[in-house]
């Protein structure tokens, strides 16, 4: 019988080759190929740490799981990261922990409002929905994209007990000011970084200011495991309260395939059960099954070693996108990135002027048609679409720049699979366009 240390090497081996086999080679032939906005990059190492997972067979969390975790905690500096399902089930997660009745008088109850914006993506707003507080509108800024601070600082009632904004499209936002904020009128603060995973403020990465964060790993963010999230926090009680939460609300904190790690698993009393009830089926939040997979760690193991990397070619391909469309000053109205920030973008974000002689759905009709994709900015205004119409929310003063945007402004992608010969494509049909008003 062989050996199956020997077949994993042989097997991981054939892994390496077939690798190079079916993805080695780049096939882009300008306006034949699509060039897309985002998409998964990855080398051998990915497929073969994929594989080797998929062969100890351990289905949920384990070894690669650790390895992951530990490695994005290394590289943010903080003290818990907290796998799962996606950046849209850490957002869940994220805010449920607020509302844990072990925060006593300092958790997320029914009616009580949380500052956010209608200029993104629904998955930062929806858990507030759910949860049945009160999201408060507040418009952005047209360089940044991000939240108005004088806005935000109006918007403050005494039912305001929480803020939850995103760093739009990586561009942090004023982290500062939003801390202030938080400080001055006792706020939670959550950060949806998953666009921004990388990206600093003053020297610090995003997603470390917060008292939780979150990071998505689909394949358009800046690593991927397919489907996959992670929440963030250096605040052990919060790590405990999403843990349960994400592990279908059960107070034991033993990892899959331990018991006793308390050492009083059948010596506490819970709830109206018998004492010395098991711990391990113990309950004590209404929660979910949001873990990831050992297989999706594995991957994304693999993607950390990566990130930097990626980092730095997102913003390069920021530049290129900047120096084809600052041509066009009359036209257009580029991002900026917010004072004091190192973007790690995660895409290059374009609004068409009122002035122009073309519509913003001209060019992106445009850029599509010939095989350039492009997106808008989410959801555009949260408040106008059909899921939200009719949900209990507040604007806080005026949504003029965010309705600016629902009409006005697309993305073309950064991700690092662009190549020089798909930005010279890009400048030319751009230019084609342009010069025909």
């Amino acid at each position: 019988m062989a050996d199956h240390k020997q077949l994993r090497k042989e097997i991981l081996e054939k892994t390496k080759e077939f690798y190079h086999a079916r993805f080695g080679e780049n096939n882009y032939s300008p306006g034949k190929s699509k060039v897309n906005y985002a998409g998964r990059v990855f080398d051998e190492q990915e497929l073969m740490n994929a594989v080797d997972a998929s062969l100890d067979f351990w289905l949920t969390e384990g070894r690669y799981s650790e390895q992951f975790s530990e490695k994005i905690a290394d590289y943010l500096g903080v003290d818990n990261v907290l796998l799962t399902v996606s950046g849209s089930s850490a957002n869940l997660l994220a805010f449920a922990s607020l509302t844990s009745e072990k925060l006593g008088d300092k958790r997320l109850k029914p009616g009580d409002e949380v500052i956010s914006v209608a200029a993104g993506f629904p998955a930062t707003v929806t858990p507030i929905i759910q949860y049945g507080l009160v999201p408060v509108f507040v418009d952005v800024d047209q360089e940044t994209y991000n939240i108005n601070i004088q806005q935000a600082k109006k918007a403050i009632t005494d039912k305001t007990r929480c803020i939850f904004i995103a760093h739009t499209l990586g561009n942090p936002f004023d982290l500062d000011a939003i801390m202030e904020i938080a400080k001055e009128h006792n706020l939670w603060v959550i950060e949806d970084n998953c666009d921004a995973f990388g990206s600093k403020y003053k020297g610090k990465y995003t997603g470390t200011f917060g008292h939780l964060s979150t990071i998505s790993f689909y394949p358009a963010h800046h690593i991927t495991t397919g489907e996959g999230g992670a929440v963030i926090t250096n605040d052990a009680q919060l790590a405990r309260i999403v843990r349960s939460f994400r592990d279908w609300g059960r107070d034991c904190y033993c990892m899959g395939g331990e018991n006793n790690t308390c050492g009083k698993r059948f010596s506490q009393q819970f709830g109206n059960l018998p004492f010395g009830y098991d711990h391990k089926y113990v309950y004590s939040e209404i929660g979910y099954n949001l873990k990831m997979t050992d297989i999706q760690a594995a991957i994304g193991s693999a993607q950390m070693d990566k990130l930097e990397i990626f980092g730095e070619k997102r913003k390069e391909n920021f530049r290129k996108h900047y120096r084809i469309f600052s041509k066009y000053p009359q036209f257009f109205s580029l991002p900026k990135a917010t004072e004091g920030a190192d973007p790690s973008w995660f895409a290059f974000i374009v609004t068409v002027k009122e002035s122009a002689p073309f519509k913003r759905d001209e060019i992106t009709n445009y850029l599509n048609s010939k095989l350039i994709e492009t997106r808008n900015l989410f959801a555009g205004n949260m408040t106008k679409q059909p899921a939200f119409v009719d949900k209990k929310w507040r604007i806080a003063d005026n949504l003029d720049v965010t309705d600016r945007i629902m009409n006005n402004t697309f993305f073309l992608g950064t991700y690092p699979g662009l190549t020089d010969e798909m930005f010279s494509y890009i400048e030319k049909t751009v230019d084609e366009f342009v010069t025909s008003f």
